[in-house]
């Protein structure tokens, strides 16, 4: 009998990979002599570095870079398994909870720390790279992560241009002459699950910038900030990333990702999932077991647990959906490759606060009682 396990974090509770242990431990106790294979899941969101590093037998790596504000932090990065591709969270060297609420300043602050990161994982051989872009402090279009690769951006007196969101009105013109080589023998993908364009009423200022510490005239300054930045990539560079969908999330990061990087936009979950090799772990599987905090309705747009059951429909292997509560609306699962749902609160007869509180021991409860129904079910 096998067994593949592939949930994503129980928010708040446990991590995807503390998940897969309760749920070996409660299955175990019922089948002890099943193979069970363990590959913790994200959705291209936080945890996505560990959880690939995990799944993949890589390691983290820490690093001292440039924060949001040029302060430095410590900041982490994965390398998977075939020592050759890098997980990037932007968020450990750019992201909104480095800055205090008070500090908070979209006109100053850059992804430059984003781009050491990668200049770090070249460094360490690293030629595919995964770029996880949510929660950013930034609304620089991904400015400073050019810089720190060496791009150089310039005002009309040829001087570069200063950290933040602020100083794009006067970028003139790009320079690549110094960007580091090593990056066109590279691949990026991005995973972004938002179709924000860069600028307008949708787009990375109006819609996040305020989040960011933006007030309405540092809004209105972003934006057309932004749409010149569009203006000057796309004559200088030949890139037109104005209109393209995802060029707005992280403030932007996902336009300069694309124009500096030639980087491809995609599905957070779809990218875990081949990275993790999930389809090629389920050869041969009689069941895969998935999970979230909670699910509900937008469970089947593109979070974790609909990638791992729509890849296990694929492979005609059954999935079921274990999470910690769930919501209105969660019966769609069943028509994306889902055969059971249970929930840590019902199965485990527990009030929401005592599952959070104890996840590992519920959920591995739970598993010992699922897995004997089942194996009922089998005789």
């Amino acid at each position: 009998m096998k067994i593949v396990l592939a949930p994503d974090s129980f928010k708040g509770s446990l991590t995807a990979q503390l998940a897969c242990e309760a749920m070996e431990t409660g299955i175990r106790r019922v089948m002890p002599d099943a193979e069970i294979v363990q590959v913790p899941m994200a959705d291209g969101g936080e945890g996505t570095a560990q959880c690939l590093v995990d799944a993949t037998g890589g390691q983290m790596r820490a690093v001292t870079v440039r924060g949001p504000l040029g302060d430095p932090v410590q900041a982490q990065y994965g390398v998977l398994g075939d020592g050759t591709t890098a997980v990037i969270e932007m968020a450990e060297a750019s992201g909104i909870t480095l800055v205090p609420a008070e500090h908070r300043d979209p006109l100053s602050a850059s992804t430059y720390g984003t781009g050491e990161l990668i200049r770090q994982a070249l460094d360490d051989g690293c030629r595919s790279f995964l770029l996880a872009i949510g929660g950013s402090a930034t609304n620089d279009g991904g400015a400073g992560m050019a810089q720190a690769l060496g791009a150089k951006l310039l005002d009309e007196d040829s001087s570069e241009l200063s950290p933040g969101g602020g100083a794009l009105g006067r970028l003139q013109r790009i320079d690549l002459s110094a960007l580091d080589e090593r990056l066109a023998s590279c691949s990026f993908q991005v995973a972004c699950d938002v179709q924000n364009p860069l600028c307008g009423p949708t787009g990375a200022s109006f819609v996040y910038g305020p989040q960011k510490g933006a007030t309405p005239e540092m809004v209105e300054e972003l934006d057309r900030n932004l749409a010149h930045y569009a203006d000057v990539i796309h004559q200088e560079l030949g890139v037109d990333v104005a209109e393209r969908p995802g060029a707005g999330a992280a403030g932007g990061l996902g336009a300069g990702a694309m124009a500096f990087l030639r980087a491809e936009l995609k599905s957070g979950v779809e990218l875990v999932v081949r990275a993790s090799e999930l389809e090629r772990k389920l050869e041969g599987t009689d069941l895969v077991i998935t999970g979230e905090g909670r699910s509900d309705a937008q469970t089947q747009y593109g979070k974790t647990p609909f990638g791992v059951s729509t890849t296990a429909q694929r492979a005609g292997v059954p999935a079921w959906l274990v999470v910690g509560s769930v919501g209105p609306g969660v019966e769609v699962m069943l028509e994306h490759g889902v055969s059971r749902i249970a929930s840590l609160t019902e199965e485990g007869g527990v009030t929401a606060d005592y599952a959070i509180a104890h996840a590992a021991q519920v959920l591995t409860d739970v598993m010992e009682r699922l897995t004997a129904q089942w194996r009922d079910t089998l005789h």
